[in-house]
């Protein structure tokens, strides 16, 4: 009996070995998750988008994922609209900090659009402005998506949602008073819009 024991007891350290192996070379099963509040400002005859997804993996592995490419999108839903789809490009990431002085909320350059890793230890929240020249917001509805390129010929992260920017948030952002102040908050979980029915769950302007 000792000796099937003993048997029994390395062919099941050896099971959770192997397993245990197996588990960390694998490659790490990666998300990515859309943040509650975008950004827009208005940036002469363009715009800046602001989003700060978070990334990470909830498994451990010796691989890590290395993000590429960060792509924004974003088309109107009418297709009678005046507006075309803007074309927007990762121009940089920032940093947000708050300015007591001016009582507001203001970014700074942090890094340029390069290739960062995400691990089980090292998640991400990488703060993105992406930027559309010549392209100016009107009223409605758009539909919209945030892709993350991935290394290793691994499909892409990507994430939808839809923006409704009304009448009142345009005039606001093209005539920003103060002056000074020219970004504005867009959310997705003001509890007046719960019952929206199909837009329930789109970002919209805070104060609308």
């Amino acid at each position: 009996m000792h000796k099937w024991s003993a048997t029994a007891a390395a062919v099941f350290a050896l099971a959770i070995s192997l397993y245990n192996f197996a588990e960390l070379r694998r490659q790490p099963s990666t998300e990515m998750t859309l943040p509650h509040l975008f950004r827009l400002e208005k940036l002469g005859n363009g715009v800046r988008f602001y989003v700060r997804p978070t990334v990470s993996t909830r498994f451990k592995s010796e691989n890590v994922e290395v993000i590429n490419e960060a792509r924004l999108r974003l088309t109107p839903a009418d297709t009678n609209s005046i507006s075309k789809r803007p074309v927007f490009y990762w121009r940089e990431s920032v940093e947000w900090y708050y300015d007591p002085n001016s009582d507001t909320v203001n970014n700074h350059w942090s890094g340029d659009p390069a290739p960062f890793i995400v691990s089980q230890d090292k998640p991400q929240q990488p703060s993105f402005e992406f930027r559309a020249n010549d392209w100016m917001y009107q009223a409605g509805r758009y539909e919209g998506s945030l892709t993350l390129l991935r290394s290793g010929d691994r499909s892409p992260l990507a994430r939808r949602f839809c923006l409704i920017i009304s009448e009142a948030a345009v005039n606001e952002m093209q005539n920003p008073q103060p002056p000074d102040q020219t970004i504005r908050f867009f959310r997705n979980d003001l509890p007046k819009f719960a019952s929206s029915g199909s837009d329930a769950g789109c970002y919209r302007r805070d104060m609308d």
